[in-house]
């Protein structure tokens, strides 16, 4: 057979997408898929529809992961971060396409989004050894004493990726909570998942340990509740839900005194992020010592 005729005749082979958990890709533990389309409505693949099983099983990895994480030095964190930012940057052709298909962007403003989110990983790697230093310090006591504070991580954070910014966004959302020693459940965009599920592959292939990103995809609303009520969960990022929804999972994480971070309505991606988002999943841990011992 000729080369032209053997392309004319020749399938594709199209991407199997799954969940990420614990280090590892599981299809959804109900078998459930569902179909992902592009912009204008055409198919673009299933993807895993996780389910309540699937959320917990992600906390459970994300608990595991946490003391290893946290426990390692702000300046391992940035190295491992940065080498996140090495490997999507030598994926940054398939991002562009999969921003470009499910945003209906142009390629070369797909491929800009993509050179963003790249940027914005970088920028938060730089921050894991400095964001000690601005929050915390020496604070001034009556008595021989030093009084140190200093931040430590919130735990295993919930994250809800936004619904418009399916990478941008994305790297927005995760790079701050684990930059500051936490662990991840991220919730990937209901529309458009294919980008967080891609981003799972880079993770993996990197040196972030298994469990500390966990990536589901699914009905937003389905998976956010159990992750809300989940006593094992320490805080939440609603960037992705808004209006009544937000409300109930607001109140749902309540019932563990969970930190909350509230949805910023028509919040721009693309605009200097700042540290808010880094303190957001911080805590501080107060220490006496006395002069002179």
């Amino acid at each position: 057979m000729k080369t032209s005729d053997a392309r004319e005749t020749r399938l594709s082979v199209f991407k199997t997408y799954k969940l990420y958990v614990g280090g590892k890709f599981p299809r959804s533990e109900s078998g459930r898929v569902y179909e992902v389309a592009d912009s204008k409505g055409g198919w673009l693949a299933n993807a895993p529809l996780a389910s309540r099983k699937d959320a917990r099983d992600a906390v459970v990895a994300a608990r595991k992961a946490v003391a290893g994480w946290s426990g390692a030095t702000a300046y391992n964190r940035g190295q491992v971060l940065y080498r996140v930012a090495e490997m999507l940057e030598g994926r940054r052709e398939q991002f562009a396409r999969e921003v470009a298909e499910a945003e209906g962007l142009s390629k070369a403003r797909a491929a800009a989004v993509v050179d963003a989110a790249v940027d914005r990983w970088v920028w938060y790697a730089g921050w894991t050894d400095k964001i000690a230093q601005v929050v915390g310090g020496a604070n001034p006591v009556a008595g021989p004493y030093f009084n140190l504070s200093t931040p430590e991580p919130t735990g295993v954070v919930a994250v809800l990726a936004p619904q418009d910014s399916s990478f941008l966004g994305l790297v927005s959302v995760i790079a701050p909570v684990i930059a500051t020693g936490n662990t991840a459940v991220v919730v990937a965009a209901e529309r458009a998942p294919l980008p967080a599920l891609s981003l799972g592959e880079v993770l993996a292939t990197s040196d972030v340990p298994g469990g500390v990103v966990n990536v589901l995809s699914g009905r937003t609303a389905e998976i956010a509740a159990p992750l809300a009520a989940h006593q094992d969960v320490n805080g939440i990022d609603l960037a992705g839900v808004s209006g009544a929804l937000a409300a109930e999972l607001e109140t749902a994480a309540a019932d563990n005194l969970k930190r909350v971070r509230r949805p910023a309505p028509g919040e721009d991606w693309s605009a200097d992020p700042g540290t808010g988002r880094l303190t957001a999943w911080l805590e501080t841990k107060t220490v006496w010592h006395p002069i002179g011992v």
